[in-house]
């Protein structure tokens, strides 16, 4: 297969909808997603080890193998336990300079506000893993709660044989307080209601199969969750400066992903077009999961477009509020400041999008399916809430005292006008 140039001004609406339309493809599941559901949170353990049979053909031992991942943090090869260790260190610097300071300040005579934050108790994360090795979902989602001060952060991950140890080792690492031998989704119903085993939580949040994001979906409400996160996306916006080898090269990494995986390149160069579709061909054939990649390339929501400038580049790029957004221009920075959509943003030809998968510190659970329009990914603020803080004086309430009792008046809200002019009335004062 050769990849095709698309001009895009020449896509028609099914073209632009399976663009800027994509979904997580978790409405074909959701029925069985909710039987299993609920049989986990009325039966516990009893469901988790009955699923975890059926649908990983493992026999749960234990549930709970918190201790397994620090004997893996023991036994892993040093240079994976040292890589491990930087990209957490990484991750958790970036993180911390995220965390918000309570403030309060005057606004005006005798009004006091400010705003402080705390945060949330329990929080579950869910990390793929099973026979394979994600220890960077593990740093990723763990990290930053440790960061923001949770008390208790489970993680459930799928179930194997033999578990992978850089997976566990990286859990370790991260600062987990307890892991559960679960996947799919059992493992979220598990965190999101409590068994006998695992602790019930107050938000989950951690990437996985439309299982597990169909789960997520199911049990919002009752849990709070980061978002419902679909296969991974890019969009590669580059111009005549480019080298088309490495825009190609970002859109076969991320192909390889999955075969539903949205990879996409939009240039106003026509030669750039032409080099970088070449390029994908060719990368593509050179790696091993070139089934993957292949089937991901086909997916509609891929391809090489050829815009008539780049002002309309730039408006695809926003309208498709990419997962992933690499810029490789003469003027990265003059592009970024008109694309507001995007969950990260990689600027420049070396920076590539693995460097925040892995380790450059930034946070790889990102919104997909444009849901970067709306919020951005994963943070310490994910798993702080804050609270508002007032205190007026005699003066400030004076001040403010007709204001609120005409609203409260027009509202037909007596009492509170009441409350406020009892006080006046009253003369209360204080030393403030």
């Amino acid at each position: 297969m050769t990849v095709a140039v698309q001009e895009l001004a020449d896509l028609g609406p099914a073209d632009r909808a399976a663009f800027f339309e994509r979904d997580a493809g978790i409405e074909a599941v959701r029925g069985d997603v909710r039987e299993i559901v609920e049989q986990v949170r009325e039966e516990g353990d009893v469901a988790v080890r009955e699923f975890t049979s059926e649908f990983d053909d493992v026999e749960l031992g234990n549930i709970e193998i918190t201790d397994a991942c620090e004997r893996a943090y023991e036994n892993i090869e040093d240079d994976l336990r040292e890589a491990i260790e930087t990209a957490a260190a990484n991750v958790r610097e970036f993180h911390e300079a995220q965390r918000p300071e309570d403030w309060r300040e005057e606004f005006g005579p005798g009004r006091e506000l400010g705003r402080r934050f705390r945060p949330i108790e329990r929080v579950g994360a869910y990390v793929p893993g099973g026979s394979a090795a994600y220890p960077s979902s593990a740093i990723m989602t763990v990290v930053p709660a440790v960061v923001a001060g949770v008390d208790h952060v489970a993680v459930v991950t799928p179930p194997a044989d033999e578990l992978n140890p850089a997976t566990l080792a990286a859990i370790h690492v991260a600062g987990a307080d307890a892991v559960y031998s679960v996947g799919g989704a059992q493992a979220i119903a598990g965190l999101a209601y409590g068994t006998e085993t695992i602790t019930r939580v107050q938000k989950i949040v951690g990437p996985g199969n439309r299982w597990v994001t169909a789960a997520k979906a199911e049990v919002r409400g009752d849990v709070e969750i980061d978002f419902l996160a679909g296969p991974s996306e890019v969009v590669v916006v580059a111009d005549e400066t480019a080298d088309p080898d490495l825009v190609a090269a970002e859109l076969v990494a991320q192909a390889e992903h999955d075969p539903n995986a949205s990879v996409v390149a939009v240039t106003a160069d026509a030669g750039t077009a032409d080099a970088v579709a070449a390029a994908v061909d060719e990368q593509a054939h050179a790696r091993e999961r070139e089934d993957v990649i292949r089937e991901a390339l086909e997916n509609d929501a891929s391809g090489v477009l050829l815009a008539r400038s780049m002002s309309e580049a730039i408006l695809f790029t926003e309208e498709y509020a990419p997962e992933h957004l690499s810029i490789v221009t003469d003027d990265e920075d003059a592009v970024l400041e008109r694309i507001d959509s995007a969950g990260s943003v990689f600027l420049g030809p070396n920076t590539p999008v693995a460097a925040g998968d892995y380790a450059s510190g930034t946070n790889h659970v990102l919104p997909t399916n444009g849901g970067a329009r709306l919020t951005g990914g994963l943070s310490v603020e994910t798993f702080l809430r804050s609270t508002t803080v007032q205190r007026l004086s005699a003066e400030g309430l004076s001040d403010l005292g007709e204001t609120i009792t005409t609203l409260a008046d027009a509202e037909g809200l007596e009492a509170h006008a009441a409350s406020v002019r009892r006080r006046l009335e009253d003369g209360v004062d204080d030393e403030t």
